[in-house]
């Protein structure tokens, strides 16, 4: 990013929930870490670049020691002799106000990353604050802007959230890869304007790809209703515009801003207890007998264990021709508050039914020790309770005040309505990509799997409206979609491609049919939300990841590949909304 064009700001983003959980196991070891230390060895390289090119560096790798991590930046500075004045912002941490906390860290916003450039700072360290406050404060120093410009404010935290996750915005992790090389996507970055609005590309000559496409699917990633609160403005994701501005350039515009919420949310590790697993391959004939006699024999070992869950995973193929596609994976995952019962001698025990077992006993490793394991839970608090402070680079503290609520929100009103939606015209605009990578294998109307027969795009009764010619597809064949964690829920971004695609898909994944398609949803709680300017369906699956990534509730603990799996299901396609066989069309 130093070397591959102009830039003013580079920033780093290295937190996330687990991280916070590495860095507290870091900190109880030694109470002078607690850092991201990898961002030292990553700066010791670029701190003398940034410093000839003018470019100030704003980073969140100070993770529960920015002040550390500040003092260390300094000692790096004098040693490769390049004269950098670095600033650092605290008050995030709130452990010693929670009981039993690994770690407690408030979601400061921008203010103090702005406060610090305000000052000189050519490198800004912070703790825990919001991924796009790395973003949105930088443009708040840049142009000077007030905390009462909510509009633009909302429009850089927008493309802060797409710049978060790095070349999640330029074709790494996309549903539609294979329009693109993508073996070396480049970095992300924003031309911010004075008015919010933004542009987000890529230096000239990087690989990847910049499309509404791309821009769209990170967008819907990690966000939670058409409101995205932060600790300095709530921007409205259902005024997000996208538009494309050239090669490898899409415009962002019309995002408005509202107040940001009275609290702050509060992101609580601790640790769980203790977990241990062992994966037993079961190969060729009678799996679930096999799978069922290492259950059994296991009964009794397991007895007073707090949590023993089991699952079998049909990897297996009939008459394979590598032992490994004949196998299918049976795991036992074990939790307790004691190491000791989850330790060597329950896995050791599970070895020891090698020679009286099932034909063809082997397990997929050799059995480990008790691990620990974190859970992640959220809380609030009010923003005037967390002391945010910038520290400066002369070591002045400046408190950040808590931007006071307009008198619209005290009389109960908003501060934006949503503006109306676009015309049919403007629904339909996007990009020329193929919408589908490989024909897909689509199935006789009716047979197995995917929603039940009849989903998906027929008439109403009543309606008035001619019968649609229908194919069983996946739904992969029309959308793309965008998953990820959130504590311990999940959430699904799905998006169409067309104006045509984006009728049919509102109409018809609903809550109960994304229940359907994904039944390991059923039973909890899934809120959907519409975003027509995006053509996309936001789902929020509540509960689905247990207490977080840390506690490794699932097979797909971040729920990563979630939306992957929904565009693999099947149901009933509009023939016509689907692209065209390979080699039948232009």
């Amino acid at each position: 990013m130093l070397t591959g064009g102009p830039l003013d700001v580079l920033t780093g983003d290295y937190l996330a929930e687990l991280t916070m959980l590495i860095l507290g196991r870091d900190r109880l070891k030694n109470p002078d870490l607690g850092y991201a230390k990898t961002f030292l060895r990553q700066l010791e390289e670029g701190l003398g670049l940034a410093h000839e090119r003018g470019v100030r560096i704003v980073t969140n790798a100070g993770g529960l020691h920015p002040a550390g991590l500040a003092d260390a930046i300094r000692a790096l500075a004098a040693k490769v002799g390049v004269p950098v004045s670095v600033a650092h912002v605290e008050g995030d941490d709130l452990t010693s106000r929670e009981d039993g906390a690994l770690t407690a860290n408030a979601y400061l916003g921008g203010a103090g990353i702005t406060a610090c450039l305000r000052a000189g700072a050519d490198v800004v360290v912070t703790g825990r604050v919001t991924d796009a406050a790395l973003v949105s404060g930088p443009a708040a120093w840049w142009f000077d802007w007030a905390p009462e410009d909510h509009d633009r404010l909302a429009g850089a935290v927008v493309a802060g959230h797409v710049l978060e996750c790095g070349t999640q915005a330029t074709g790494g992790n996309y549903s539609f890869f294979t329009a693109h090389d993508v073996r070396r996507p480049g970095f992300p970055l924003a031309e911010i304007s004075e008015d919010g609005s933004a542009v987000i590309t890529k230096h000239p000559g990087t690989g990847g790809a910049v499309t509404t496409g791309t821009v769209t699917a990170q967008l819907l990633y990690e966000t939670q209703g058409v409101r995205y609160l932060g600790p300095d403005v709530t921007a409205r994701l259902d005024t997000v515009r996208l538009t494309d501005d050239g090669a490898d350039r899409v415009r962002i515009t019309g995002v408005r801003g509202e107040h940001p919420p009275a609290s702050l949310k509060v992101g609580v590790t601790r640790i769980g207890g203790w977990r241990n697993e062992v994966v037993f391959v079961l190969t060729g004939l009678d799996i679930e007998a096999k799978a069922a006699l290492v259950r059994s024999q296991l009964t009794d070992t397991l007895e007073g264990v707090a949590d023993a869950a089991w699952t079998l995973a049909r990897t297996d193929h009939a008459d394979a021709d590598t032992e490994e596609t004949a196998s299918a994976l049976l795991r036992l995952v074990v939790r307790d508050p004691s190491p000791d019962r989850v330790g060597r001698a329950l896995t050791s025990t599970a070895i020891e039914l090698a020679l009286g077992s099932y034909p063809g006993f082997h397990v997929a490793a050799p059995p480990g020790p008790a691990q620990p394991y974190g859970v992640f839970a959220s809380s609030y608090v009010p923003a005037a309770e967390v002391p945010h402070t910038a520290v400066l680079p002369d070591g002045t503290r400046l408190p950040i005040p808590v931007p006071a609520p307009p008198a619209e929100l005290s009389a109960g009103s908003t501060v934006h309505a949503p503006p109306p939606p676009p015309t049919p015209a403007a629904l339909s605009a996007g990009p020329a990509e193929p919408a589908f990578s490989a024909p897909p294998a689509f199935e006789a109307r009716g047979s197995g799997g995917g929603a039940p027969e009849g989903v998906g795009g027929a008439a109403p009764a009543g309606s008035g409206a001619e019968p649609r010619e229908m194919v069983r597809a996946p739904l992969g064949a029309l959308a793309g979609a965008r998953s990820g964690d959130k504590g311990g829920d999940a959430n699904v971004g799905v998006w169409a491609r067309s104006g045509p695609a984006w009728d049919w898909l509102r109409d018809t994944l609903t809550v109960d049919r994304f229940q359907a398609l994904l039944p390991e949803t059923r039973g909890l709680t899934v809120h959907r939300h519409e975003l027509p300017n995006l053509h996309a369906l936001n789902f929020t699956v509540t509960g689905i990841l247990g207490d977080g990534v840390a506690s490794g509730h699932r097979f797909d603990p971040q729920a990563k590949a979630l939306g992957e799996w929904l565009r693999a299901r099947h149901l009933d396609i509009p023939v016509h909304l689907l692209p065209p066989p390979e080699g039948t069309g232009p």
